[in-house]
């Protein structure tokens, strides 16, 4: 059976080691708990101007807090990387690493990647989800309509890739595979930033990451 998570390391000379701090002392230290909030959806959705909004608000009330952006990302982790289904698949996977890396460190990581493959996402959650409710994973789909993104096209990619100057492109010419069942879903032609801010914020503390009032 394929491990959900990804092939065991390359070599079998390595032992996991468990440090002296657990997660309840990292939120007794911090004042709360820690998690992945995944932001997926299409180019132009609104995913990096969401997680930039959570982060403010978050670090604001006093929340460890960090946005990993899919541009960012890319020019300097996975800049080896490029937009192939399997280099798009090693972008995921790698991503997947650092933010369950955040949230051992006792953080809140905001994670703004299109990541368009169900089967990517589904590695993330379960290299998250291994019983221990100290690090969830919570997906949000923001389900913005590709018309919508199209019409912003902020970076100018769209227009580049109708007129094929950028293959693969996710939603044009590459799929673009929603999620199923997230735990929030986003559509920032209905919903202004503040509620898309707010609907995060009440998630976060849902799952008992943070306070209500955070």
């Amino acid at each position: 059976m394929t491990d959900p998570a990804g092939p065991r390391p390359v070599s079998d000379n390595i032992v996991a080691a468990t440090g002296a701090v657990d997660a309840a002392a990292r939120r007794a230290a911090y004042g709360h708990g820690a998690a992945t909030v995944w932001f997926t959806g299409l180019s132009g959705s609104g995913k990096s101007t969401i997680a930039a909004a959570v982060e403010e608000a978050l670090v604001a009330a006093g929340v460890h807090a960090s946005v990993l952006d899919g541009d960012n990302v890319r020019f300097g982790l996975n800049r080896d990387l490029g937009f192939s289904p399997e280099d798009r698949t090693e972008n995921i996977r790698r991503i997947g690493e650092v933010c369950r890396l955040f949230c051992d460190a006792g953080a809140v990581v905001l994670s703004a990647f299109i990541s368009p493959y169900r089967a990517d996402r589904a590695a993330v959650r379960a290299l998250h989800d291994d019983g221990d409710p100290a690090h969830p994973f919570l997906e949000v789909h923001v389900d913005t309509p590709l018309e919508v993104c199209e019409e912003r096209d902020v970076k100018g990619l769209y227009a580049r890739a109708r007129a094929g100057d950028i293959p693969e492109f996710s939603g044009v010419s590459a799929p673009y595979e929603p999620p199923t069942g997230p735990e929030l879903r986003l559509d920032t032609s209905r919903l202004d930033l503040a509620a898309c801010v707010a609907a995060v914020l009440d998630l976060l503390a849902a799952r008992d990451v943070t306070a209500r009032d955070a």
